[in-house]
């Protein structure tokens, strides 16, 4: 009887044995994804569970519950908060375009290194750091009451307008600062090399320098958005019936907090979805930068 001899896949080191160990790992790997996920969702259910058996056992759980969690109001408010949610979501859409613009205008301004530009380059900081500094409802207040004060005639003392405009000058300011972050990650060979192709500084920065920036700072960009979308309802400070102001109006109305609590679930039925998209979009761009591949 003659004895085998292994073939180039059986021995130690080929391609056929680091495919097994691969494998192994990916195995490994799962079972322990597999531990986690079963781990955390039984403590999820421990702490849900012990919510839902001990808060109604609190002495004040009944006046509570009618006072915040009315089934009756509940349902009679929110077609009304809906129908008002439609004015915060016209607010956003109209503001989002100028706040985009602008702030990419600040921030390649922060960006210039031409010293006759320099007046430019001021100009941005000095805005950065006042609209930055002073809180967004001190801003709608400010320019929505102040504004309108001039005696201007209408439409142009709308309080949906100048709420709009409090809106665009606040968030442009954190805009541009992300976009600045964005621009300065960017190595300076990028910029260099541009040069040397012949581009002048305008085109590096239109053709190669932004291009990149953008896609770097879509995550952080996105979570601007969100909370662009919640400050909205702000703007119901200077007089606009929104579904904050909506909330109000049914709260005074009826004695009760259950319409607050309506406003809430609409935001998180928005906002919530937006939020993964954003930790999806942020992984992706880990996953990218450290060179995994993207599945």
């Amino acid at each position: 009887m003659t004895d085998t001899v292994p073939g180039p896949s059986d021995r130690p080191g080929t391609v056929t044995s680091g495919r097994k160990k691969l494998t192994r790992r990916q195995e490994f790997e799962r079972r322990q994804k597999r531990r986690s996920a079963t781990i955390a969702a039984t403590s999820t259910a421990i702490v849900v569970g012990a919510l839902v058996i001990f808060v109604p056992l609190t002495p004040g759980w009944d006046k509570v519950r009618k006072s915040f969690f009315d089934g009756e109001l509940f349902n009679d408010s929110f077609p009304r908060l809906l129908e008002a949610f439609v004015k915060n979501l016209q607010i956003f859409a109209w503001s989002t375009p100028f706040i985009l613009v602008i702030g990419m205008l600040l921030a390649i301004f922060r960006n210039v290194r031409t010293p006759a530009l320099f007046p430019l380059r001021l100009f941005a900081a000095a805005y950065t750091d006042v609209f930055r500094g002073v809180p967004v409802i001190l801003t709608i207040l400010l320019i929505g009451f102040g504004v309108p004060g001039l005696g201007l005639d209408r439409p142009y003392n709308s309080p949906y307008l100048w709420g709009s405009v409090a809106l665009v000058l606040a968030y442009s300011a954190y805009v541009a600062e992300v976009f600045r972050a964005g621009i300065e990650s960017v190595h300076e060979s990028q910029r260099a090399g541009a040069r040397s192709l012949g581009l002048s500084s305008t085109q590096t920065m239109r053709h190669v320098i932004v291009p990149q920036a953008i896609r770097r700072v879509i995550p952080p960009l996105m979570n601007d958005m969100v909370s662009l979308q919640k400050d909205v309802a702000l703007v119901s400070l200077i007089g606009p019936i929104e579904i904050l102001r909506q909330a109000g109006i049914d709260k005074s109305k009826f004695a009760n907090f259950t319409p607050y609590v309506a406003a809430a679930v609409i935001f998180l039925v928005l906002t919530i979805p937006e939020t993964r998209f954003v930790d999806w979009l942020s992984a992706r761009e880990r996953r990218r930068t450290s060179g995994t591949a993207v599945r």
